[in-house]
């Protein structure tokens, strides 16, 4: 993600999140040492995008949407593939994040990654008092040596 990125990483923030990141947090982790950021461009439009903290061997998802016009075409799956990688290259092996306790089709993505249940934390969105998932891969290298053919079918970079 890049400075120019921003207005369109928003957009999807706010189609795609009930309490959206604002601009400045978005711009902010242009300058964030253990942020990093991936977009996906199809067509030259960005399409999705997502975010994730490396620190030390982890790597946390903060972030991963896809524009809802662009839904359900595996993107997401993609994307995350994409992360995983980067994460790697930056010396992760195991992977984090949070999923909405209803949002059964996130989960079931994780899920296809191997990030398994390792936790919950109640009331955790503020915007519903929702709780969160806390799931966990520890062996990303595997996840995505073995994804590697079924995303080479992408055709996408």
């Amino acid at each position: 993600m890049q400075k120019k990125d921003i207005d369109a990483v928003y957009e999807i923030e706010c189609r795609s999140f009930r309490t959206p990141w604002s601009k400045m947090s978005l711009a902010s982790e242009l300058r964030n040492q253990v942020a990093h950021y991936r977009v996906l461009l199809i067509d030259d439009k960005l399409v999705g995008f997502c975010g994730m903290w490396v620190l030390f061997d982890e790597a946390h998802i903060t972030n991963i949407a896809i524009h809802p016009d662009f839904r359900g075409r595996g993107l997401g799956r993609y994307l995350l593939y994409k992360t995983m990688e980067a994460a790697i290259s930056f010396g992760a092996d195991s992977m984090t994040l949070e999923v909405r306790e209803t949002n059964m089709i996130a989960q079931r993505m994780y899920e296809s990654f191997d990030f398994t249940r390792q936790g919950f934390r109640p009331r955790y969105y503020e915007d519903t008092n929702e709780g969160a998932y806390l799931l966990w891969n520890r062996e990303i290298a595997k996840t995505v040596e073995n994804k590697t053919c079924q995303m080479a079918s992408y055709g996408l970079k």
